[in-house]
């Protein structure tokens, strides 16, 4: 059996199927994602979505979804599922479904009448392509087979709407059509590997509802255009193919089948909970005109450099890939501009609000330096990137942003935050964070030690001679700013004489850094009181229960998820610290603890974004999955969870050995 797998109950049960989401992506930052049951509940669903660069910097919902029909004796039975105004669901073909599975591919199987018919999909990885594989698996009578296709050709964060303006003409290719809705989109290319009977017969199907869009206070009805269909005859034991793409196939008959087979070998294995991760890891890499970037999350974000950096040595060193890590880094210091690194470095409009952002990139170079044992060559590599950035903090920037004589670091401005904690809801900054910062200081002491320890191996005296009394009395300082040691841990934020002990996770930060400016003795308490009050089974509060900002669930309209966001929402992506503090705290005698909280995870693996992490969890139980389906630094984080296991079950298995 499958690893991951639902039967008929499952799938016909639509409470259970709609609130699982499956994603498909490429390299070229296009993706594919619906719900388990092939009905899309947002209007970011759809079965090929596009970057249109001569349009804009989003993405676009080219291809909304593909209805299937299954003909004998002149009876025609709808595979299909749509919801439509009011919570109506037609044609209802999810009631034929026996199962769902997802290794190698997902393949959802049939059973209409005496035909078992089933369907399998991809998604190129070097083309803007998605393939159908069709097999009818056992019939008794001559069987047809008509796909119909639902177009929007639409920005993804928008909706089509029924128009006039519509262009209802096609061409005529090998064994199908390309037509285009609009002149600005590339064209459209529907083939299939055997020749098919095309009916042109364009109209709207309106109103079709997205009910997580309603759900989160938007707009949620659409109209779909509907060239024609495909109508062909297939045989039992006989598979079909059907692509939609922005290119043309050559010889279809022959290069579909060969495509699907070649793409299907190249899958990561779905058959285990490491293998899900590592699977959902590759989805995250863009390559285009922006050079290789990470996209933060799906079906929603686009590149975030903060994200890109804490995800990074997740999502490519505990696989191996050295190479990609690098050529991600590369990327962004070619984008750095004054030290600072954008917030999007896909954006033609860039803006530069990250504090800690660059901080997060010593980080990702320390993990890849260590990793690669290349500590040596650093500084020759990336002394000159590294010590713009150390000297934009040391000698000030744009929103105050500077480090005073002690060595802190303080940055902020009224209305503009400047954290991972970002949230801004109908112009109001949920957690402001201005002044000293927990993390951000905890980031700087350890880039400015990396970058020390770097200068030393390149014996570059006058950097070391510069920098190194300026850290030598940096972790009494630290302690000083934010340790209490009657409430037994740090401060969030000090600004104005003001020390904000508000319990959040940041804290935890400071405990799992490879060089950390507070003591064993000071981490341990820290994280008590994180494991206290801020650890769930799947990640960590942004604030503690106790505290009468805390928002217990994530849901709502756009003010209400954005006041929640950073008040007791729960995320995966600290968890990596609070690993690797308790490891760094404990040793040995922790690590079921935290092999505990990484097993936790495997069941998320069929509950939303199937095979994948969630952005965000509810604060309180049942922790229910929230945000985007699959997250960036929430896969990297549990992958180096792993990592940090097998890392400390090496250095056991090792002292057992000497004894």
């Amino acid at each position: 059996m499958s690893y991951i797998n639902f039967d008929r109950h499952q799938l016909v049960n639509l409470e259970y199927s709609l609130n699982k989401e499956l994603l498909r992506v490429n390299r070229s930052g296009s993706h594919s994602c619906t719900s388990l049951i092939h009905c899309n509940t947002r209007k970011y669903h759809g079965l090929l979505v596009c970057p249109v660069p001569n349009i804009d910097d989003e993405k676009h919902v080219l291809l909304s979804s593909v209805d299937e029909s299954i003909e004998q004796h002149g009876e025609q039975f709808n595979l299909g599922l749509h919801q439509f105004e009011g919570g109506k669901f037609s044609p209802k073909g999810h009631k034929y479904l026996r199962e769902y599975v997802l290794t190698p591919l997902p393949k959802r199987t049939y059973n209409v009448g005496g035909v078992l018919f089933s369907k399998e999909s991809l998604y190129a990885t070097d083309k803007d392509c998605v393939i159908i594989k069709y097999t009818l698996e056992d019939a008794h009578s001559k069987t047809k087979l008509i796909v119909k296709p639902f177009l929007a050709f639409r920005n993804i964060h928008l909706l089509s709407k029924a128009n006039d303006n519509v262009n209802k003409s096609f061409e005529t290719i090998k064994n199908g059509i390309r037509t285009r809705m609009y002149d600005a989109y590339p064209h459209l290319y529907m083939q299939l590997s055997k020749k098919a009977e095309y009916k042109h017969d364009p109209n709207w199907h309106h109103n079709i509802e997205y009910q997580k869009e309603l759900d989160r206070g938007y707009e949620g009805l659409e109209d779909l255009y509907v060239p024609g269909t495909f109508e062909i005859e297939i045989k039992k034991g006989e598979s079909i193919y059907f692509s939609v793409g922005l290119e043309e196939i050559e010889k279809p008959e022959t290069t579909l089948k060969k495509m699907f087979a070649d793409e299907a070998k190249n899958r990561i294995p779905r058959d285990c909970f490491e293998g899900c991760l590592k699977n959902a890891a590759r989805q995250f890499f863009v390559k285009n005109e922006n050079g290789l970037n990470v996209i933060a999350g799906f079906p929603w974000f686009g590149c975030r450099s903060r994200d890109t950096f804490i995800a990074l040595p997740g999502l490519t060193l505990t696989s191996g890939d050295e190479e990609l890590c690098k050529e991600v880094l590369d990327n962004m210091i070619s984008k750095l501009h004054n030290g600072w690194f954008p917030d999007d470095p896909s954006a033609r409009q860039k803006t530069y609000s990250g504090i800690d952002t660059q901080l997060w990139f010593f980080w990702a170079l320390q993990q890849y330096a260590t990793h690669t044992k290349t500590q040596k060559k650093i500084w020759k590599i990336y002394g000159e990137t590294m010590v713009s950035i150390l000297n934009m903090y040391k000698y000030g920037s744009h929103h105050q942003v500077h480090m005073i004589p002690n060595g802190l670091i303080y940055g902020g401005a009224a209305g503009q935050p400047l954290t991972w904690m970002n949230a801004i809801a109908e112009g109001i900054v949920v957690t402001p964070r201005t002044g000293f910062v927990v993390e951000v200081n905890a980031l700087w002491y350890n880039a400015v030690m990396f970058a020390i320890e770097t200068a030393k191996l390149a014996k570059d005296t006058k950097f070391v001679n510069e920098w190194e009394p300026l850290m030598q009395e940096f972790p009494n300082v630290f302690k000083e700013m934010f340790w209490d040691k009657e409430k037994g841990y740090l401060a969030d934020c000090v600004n104005d004489g003001h020390k904000d002990f508000t319990v959040r996770p940041n804290q935890v930060i400071a405990t799992g850094l490879p060089y950390s400016p507070i003591s064993v003795r000071v981490s341990q308490l820290v994280l008590e009181k994180v494991r206290q009050e801020l650890l769930t089974p799947h990640g960590l509060r942004t604030l503690s229960p106790n505290d009468p900002n805390y928002k217990f669930v994530y849901e709502g309209n756009a003010f209400q998820r954005d006041m929640a966001y950073h008040q007791g929402t729960v995320w995966v992506w600290q968890l990596q610290f609070f690993a690797e503090g308790y490891m760094k705290a404990y040793g040995e005698s922790k690590l079921d603890f935290i092999k505990n909280i990484y097993h936790a995870f495997e069941q998320t693996m069929s509950e939303y974004g199937i095979g994948s992490v969630a952005e965000v969890y509810d604060g309180d139980p049942p922790h229910r999955p929230k945000g985007a389906v699959s997250q960036a630094w929430s896969v990297g984080a549990l992958l180096r969870i792993n990592q940090i296991i097998a890392q400390m079950q090496d250095r056991a298995s090792q002292q057992k050995s000497k004894k």
